[in-house]
């Protein structure tokens, strides 16, 4: 599906309806260029979900945990050149992951299994294509 989103607000209303369909265990790989609205969109997700907190981008601690239902792990691997050692692993089975940067992932998951979520500027707004895993 590709969507042309005019604003933030609108990136956010829709990632809350698209979020809250999904479950623990679903890997979602987030892709787009810096600044595009990969944490809007998790942010976006969690409010849908009732998430009232802050949502900051894990850029720096590289993993940030929510304790929503379900719990959802959101990972930036901007910094890294792998996941190995920063224990993503962990989290893969019993939380919903969102993941900016998937390159890094390469032997961790298929991507084939998981959902896709692309981001990209527009003239106005983002442009936001989504595939289902297989």
């Amino acid at each position: 599906m590709t969507l042309h989103l005019e604003d933030e607000e609108a990136l956010l209303g829709w990632a809350a309806e698209w979020g809250r369909d999904r479950r623990a265990g679903e890997i979602v790989l987030l892709e787009g260029p810096l600044g595009a609205g990969k944490t809007t969109f998790v942010r976006g997700v969690l409010r849908g979900i009732g998430y009232l907190g802050v949502v900051r981008s894990p850029t720096f601690n590289l993993l940030q945990v929510f304790p929503t239902d379900p719990p959802i792990l959101h990972a930036d691997l901007y910094r890294v050149e792998s996941w190995v050692g920063i224990g993503i692993e962990e989290y893969l089975e019993s939380h919903l992951c969102f993941i900016e940067w998937p390159d890094r992932l390469q032997g961790l998951v298929d991507p084939e299994t998981c959902y896709r979520v692309q981001i990209e500027f527009a003239e106005t707004g983002r442009i936001v294509r989504t595939s289902a895993k297989l």
